[in-house]
C-alpha cells in the first residue's frame, strides 16, 4: 500500500458531537485516495456491554457483537457523509483507495477471525485501527476521541492505564512503522494538516514519556 495511506479512528463518543460532520467531510475531501476510517462502537457497543452484563455470556460472543456495533456506527457515518465509500474487506479497501475514494472500514469483514486479536473488552476500535494500519502499511494512525489531549507526546501504556486507549493498544503499536496521533474532537482541520505532512494533535509513543517532556510540549 502507498506509504501515504492513513487510518483515522472516529470514536463512538463523537456520535452526538457537532463536529462529527466536519470530520467526515474533511476526511472525504482531503483523504480521498489516502484515508481509511475505522468507526468506534458508540451507543451500539454500549448496548452490547449492557446485555452482556445482564446475561453473562462469554467475551468471545460480546466481541463479535461489538464488531457488529462498529458496523452500525459506520453505517451511520456513511449516511451522514455519502462521499465515504464502505468496503466489504481489505482487498476492496485497496481498490477503492486506488480509485481515489476515502474508505470506511467494515469491522466484521476485516477483523472477525483475525487470530492476532484476542476477543474481549481489552480490544476496542483503538487496537483494531492500529491492527489495520499495520496491515495496510499506513504512514499514520490518528485516534479522534472526545478526550482532549494535553500538549506534548504521550506514552501509550500511560494512556491505557488512564483508560484513554484500550489495554491491548500499546502492544498493537509496538514496533509499528507508522506514527500515531491523538486528536481532539473539535479539530477536524487537523486532519488536512496531518495529510499534508504537518504534525497536529498529540503524538502517542510506545515508550514512557516523562512529565517534564509533557510539560514543555515536546
Amino acid at each position: 500500500m502507498d506509504s501515504g495511506t492513513w487510518v483515522f479512528k472516529i470514536g463512538g463518543s463523537l456520535q452526538a458531537n457537532p463536529h462529527l460532520r466536519g470530520w467526515l467531510g474533511t476526511l472525504a475531501v482531503h483523504g480521498a485516495g489516502r484515508v481509511v476510517i475505522v468507526p468506534g462502537g458508540g451507543p451500539f457497543a454500549d448496548a452490547v456491554r449492557a446485555v452482556q452484563a445482564r446475561w453473562g455470556f462469554p467475551d468471545a460472543d460480546a466481541h463479535f457483537m461489538a464488531l457488529q456495533a462498529m458496523d452500525q456506527y459506520g453505517r451511520m457515518l456513511v449516511a451522514i457523509e455519502p462521499r465515504l465509500a464502505p468496503a466489504p474487506d481489505v482487498a476492496q479497501m485497496r481498490t477503492l483507495l486506488e480509485r481515489g475514494r476515502a474508505v470506511l472500514c467494515p469491522a466484521v469483514g476485516t477483523f472477525a477471525g483475525d487470530g492476532s486479536i484476542v476477543p474481549g473488552w481489552n480490544v476496542t476500535s483503538d487496537s483494531l485501527a492500529a491492527r489495520l494500519a499495520g496491515r495496510l502499511g499506513a504512514a499514520g494512525l490518528a485516534l479522534v476521541k472526545s478526550a482532549v489531549p494535553t500538549p506534548g507526546p504521550h506514552g501509550a501504556q500511560a494512556l491505557a492505564e488512564r483508560g484513554i486507549v484500550d489495554a491491548a493498544f500499546p502492544g498493537q503499536i509496538a514496533g509499528a512503522r507508522f506514527r500515531t496521533w491523538w486528536l481532539a474532537p473539535d479539530t477536524p482541520e487537523v486532519a488536512a494538516d496531518l495529510l499534508a505532512g504537518v504534525p497536529g494533535g498529540a503524538e502517542i509513543l510506545v515508550g514512557a514519556v516523562s512529565d517534564a517532556v509533557n510539560q514543555r510540549g515536546g
